[in-house]
């Protein structure tokens, strides 16, 4: 009897290690460094007065197409008035005529917290069977945060969108390059609100700002494609 039983356990045991093997997961999470910079009253050029960036991922995969992810990151921005051509009145909205431009710099940080909804162009997965999984895919992203200003010393509603590309490395490990544009409500994300007197709403003439991050992430709670047909 004990014979029977070890060599069902001997039979049993390369099945369970294969079908772990075999496995999707729902969900990831890791981090990434990288860049941001922000458009405003003191910076209007995209790309300028980059500073560095730092976030922490938790994504839940719904299926090889769509996921949902949660990030909270920490970004740098900066800005000056010197690196602008256009006249910063140093009294604006006081009906005075003012000679003396306003001479204004910052350098501060954003902290994130968004929720984004994500779509693969390709079925991303590891293994390239009859599904026509690909380990390469690009995709777009939308969502919805929060954004903390250190300069403005206030929260802000943030729209982010962008776009990037995700790798699968091994079985369990993801890289990818992550673009996003964070529109927001405020206009004190650099400490000056309304330098040229007008007033507008909505995410119109406000702070915006852009974060672009080198991630790694780790794949894990397993679920097995054998007994999970939604592949």
């Amino acid at each position: 009897m004990s014979r029977y039983i070890t060599a069902m356990l001997i039979c049993w045991l390369p099945l369970t290690v294969s079908a772990q093997e075999d496995a999707d997961f729902r969900m990831e999470i890791g981090g990434g460094v990288g860049a941001s910079f922000y458009i405003g009253d003191l910076n209007n050029t995209m790309f300028a007065c980059q500073k560095p960036a730092v976030g922490a991922y938790w994504r839940y995969l719904f299926d090889h197409y769509n996921s949902l992810r949660v990030n909270l990151t920490y970004a740098g921005i900066k800005g000056s008035t010197q690196d602008h051509d256009n006249f910063y009145p140093s009294a604006p909205g006081s009906g005075e005529v003012v000679s003396e431009p306003m001479k204004r710099e910052f350098s501060g940080s954003v902290v994130d917290f968004s929720c984004m909804y994500e779509v693969n162009f390709f079925p991303y997965g590891y293994y390239q069977d009859f599904f026509g999984h690909k380990r390469l895919t690009p995709f777009l992203q939308l969502g919805l945060g929060m954004a903390f200003a250190s300069e403005g010393k206030g929260a802000a509603l943030s729209l982010p969108i962008g776009a990037g590309v995700k790798y699968r490395v091994s079985k369990r490990l993801n890289a990818s390059f992550d673009w996003t544009m964070h529109f927001t409500n405020s206009d004190k994300l650099d400490g000056v609100e309304d330098p040229f007197g007008i007033k507008s709403e909505g995410f119109k003439n406000k702070d915006h700002y852009s974060i672009a991050l080198l991630t790694l992430t780790y794949s894990f709670a397993p679920r097995c494609p054998n007994c999970n047909k939604a592949r």
